[in-house]
C-alpha cells in the first residue's frame, strides 16, 4: 500500500526499492477517481502522468535522482502549461490550449515533477470560497457542506484529501493561505517577486504569487527552492539570490515575534480564534521568544485599500479577453463589433468577475482616480512604511489567517461585503510584498481546523520557514 508522509520520505522510500514513481501516480489516480464529487481537478492528465512516471523510474535505476523526482503535484488553473487547457475556470477561456509553460512549472518538471492535472478554482482567482468557478463549487473534504474557501479551493482539496503529494495555488490576497486554513493544510506566499510570474493568468500584477500547499513544512523548502529565483521572462521578479531553503529549527533558537492586539480584538474574530492564538503567544513568552503587542491602527484600511488597487489592475488585465483572439465568443453572429465586444463579455464572465471589473473601472475613472487609486496607493506606501519599521525591531508578525473558520457552502456568495472583509488579516502580506504562511495549529470546537498567521519581512523565507517548523514541531 503507497503511503506518503513527505518527498524526504518518499524518496527513502525510491531508494529502498519498497516503492516506484508509478505505483505513486497510479495511488493517486485512484484517489481521484473515488473523489470526484469533492470536485478539485477539473483535468486529469492520467496517461500522461504514468508515462512520465515510467521514464522517471526508468532514470531513477539508471542513477539519475532529481530534487523533486516523481513528485505528484496538481496546479491551479491559472499556470499555463504547454499543449494543455487553461480556462482560470471561466466560460471566457473555453477551449483555450497554453502555448507555452509558466517558468514555475517548467522548473518543476526540470526537477523531475510529475503534473497530475489541472485544479478548480474561483473564475480569474477571485473569491474567497470556490464558488465562483464556471466548474461548480470545491467540496471541503471535512465536512462537505463547507467551503474550502478559495480561490485555490481546489488546490487545497486536493492535497487534504490525498489526490497529491503537494500543489500549486496563486496568491493575490490570501488565495493560497486562506483555503489552507479552512481546509487544515500549510499554505504558503513567497515574497512578491520570488518566483516568477511568468505563464500565470494576471489577476493584479502586482498582487499575485504563485504559492504552494503542502502537509509539512520541508516540503514547502523543496519546492520553494525549485521554483525561486530570476527569470528573464519576468521584469518583476527578485534578482537577488535564492539561498538554501534549510528548514531544520535552530536549537534554543529564540525570536521576537510582533502582534496586533488590533486584530486579535477585532468584532469580526470568531472569539475561539483569539483565544487560541493568545494561549499560543503565551506559550511562546513562556519558551523565551520575545512577544510583544504592537498597535497597528491602519488595520481597518488594508481592506478597502487592497480591492480599490486590485480591482482596478484586474479591469485592466482582463481587457484582453474579448472573444476575438482566442476563447469563447458569442454566439449571436448578427452583433456589430462593438456589440459583439458586449455581448461576449456579459456572457464569458462570471458575476463576481463582472462585480470586480465595474468596481476597477469606476476607480481608475477620471472623476475618481485621485479620491480612490490615488489615495490608495499612498494608503500601500504607509502599509509598507509602517511594516518596515516593525521589522527592525521583531522577526515576525503574527495574526490570525481567517477571522472565522470553513463556513457553509452559500452562507456568504449574496453577500460580497462580508466576504471582501473576511480577507482582513491575509491582504496585507501582499499589499506590502512580504513572505507569509499559515500554520494549521489548532482546532474549532465545531469540528473544523484553523490556523496561525506567520509574516516575515521581505526576502526572509528561511526565517519564515525555521520558525514555521519549530512551531508545528511543538508539543
Amino acid at each position: 500500500m503507497f503511503d506518503f508522509s513527505s518527498i524526504g520520505n518518499f524518496h527513502i522510500q525510491l531508494k529502498e526499492g519498497s516503492t516506484t514513481c508509478t505505483a505513486a501516480v497510479q495511488y493517486y489516480l485512484g484517489r481521484i477517481h473515488t473523489t470526484r464529487h469533492l470536485n478539485a481537478f477539473i483535468e486529469v492528465f492520467e496517461q500522461e502522468a504514468l508515462q512520465r512516471a515510467s521514464y522517471l523510474d526508468q532514470q531513477w535505476k539508471a542513477g539519475s535522482h532529481l530534487p523533486l523526482h516523481g513528485v505528484v503535484i496538481g496546479i491551479k488553473d491559472v499556470l499555463s502549461y504547454k499543449d494543455h487547457l487553461l480556462t482560470a475556470s471561466s466560460r471566457i477561456l473555453e477551449g483555450f490550449t497554453a502555448v507555452y509553460s509558466a517558468t514555475a512549472i517548467d522548473r518543476l518538471l526540470e526537477a523531475g515533477a510529475i503534473i497530475i492535472g489541472r485544479l478548480n478554482c474561483d473564475e480569474f482567482a477571485m473569491g474567497s470560497t470556490n464558488e465562483n468557478s464556471v466548474y461548480g463549487k470545491v467540496l471541503n473534504a471535512l465536512d462537505e457542506t463547507r467551503v474550502p474557501g478559495g480561490s485555490s479551493g481546489g488546490s487545497a482539496v486536493a492535497v487534504q484529501a490525498g489526490l497529491c503529494m503537494a500543489s500549486l495555488g496563486s496568491d493575490t490576497g490570501g488565495s493560497v493561505r486562506q483555503p489552507a486554513d479552512f481546509c487544515g493544510i500549510i499554505g504558503m506566499k513567497p515574497s512578491y517577486g520570488r518566483i516568477s510570474r511568468y505563464g500565470l493568468i494576471a489577476y493584479a500584477s502586482s498582487f499575485d504569487q504563485i504559492g504552494m500547499f503542502s502537509n509539512n513544512i520541508e516540503d514547502q523548502a523543496a519546492l520553494l527552492q525549485v521554483m525561486a529565483g530570476a527569470d528573464e521572462y519576468d521584469s518583476t521578479v527578485s534578482q537577488k539570490p535564492v539561498p538554501v531553503y534549510d528548514c531544520q529549527p535552530e536549537p534554543g533558537k529564540k525570536y521576537r515575534f510582533a502582534y496586533f492586539p488590533e486584530a486579535l480584538d477585532h468584532q469580526g474574530n470568531d472569539p475561539e480564534i483569539s483565544a487560541a492564538i493568545r494561549n499560543k503567544l503565551e506559550e511562546l513568552k513562556a519558551g523565551g521568544h520575545q512577544v510583544e503587542a504592537v498597535s497597528f491602527d491602519l488595520l481597518d484600511h488594508i481592506v478597502p485599500a487592497y480591492y480599490v488597487l486590485t480591482t482596478a489592475e484586474a479591469s485592466s488585465n482582463l481587457s484582453r479577453y474579448d472573444g476575438i483572439r482566442y476563447g469563447y465568443r458569442s454566439r449571436e453572429n448578427d452583433l456589430d463589433l462593438s456589440n459583439m465586444y458586449s455581448k461576449t463579455r456579459s456572457e464569458g464572465f462570471g458575476k463576481e468577475v463582472k462585480r470586480r471589473i465595474m468596481l476597477g473601472s469606476f476607480v481608475l475613472s477620471a472623476g475618481y482616480y485621485d479620491a480612490y487609486f490615488t489615495r490608495a496607493q499612498q494608503v500601500r506606501q504607509l502599509l509598507w512604511s509602517r511594516t518596515r519599521a516593525i521589522f527592525k525591531n521583531y522577526d515576525f508578525i503574527i495574526m490570525p489567517t481567517s477571522p472565522v473558520t470553513a463556513f457553509p457552502a452559500g452562507e456568504k456568495i449574496n453577500d460580497p461585503i462580508a466576504m471582501y472583509l473576511a480577507d482582513i488579516y491575509t491582504v496585507m502580506a501582499n499589499l506590502v510584498g512580504c513572505p507569509a504562511i499559515s500554520l494549521p495549529l489548532f482546532k474549532h470546537s465545531n469540528g473544523m481546523p484553523f490556523s496561525l498567521q506567520l509574516m516575515a519581512n521581505r526576502f526572509d523565507e528561511v526565517s519564515l520557514l525555521k520558525a514555521s517548523a519549530m512551531l508545528m514541531h511543538q508539543p
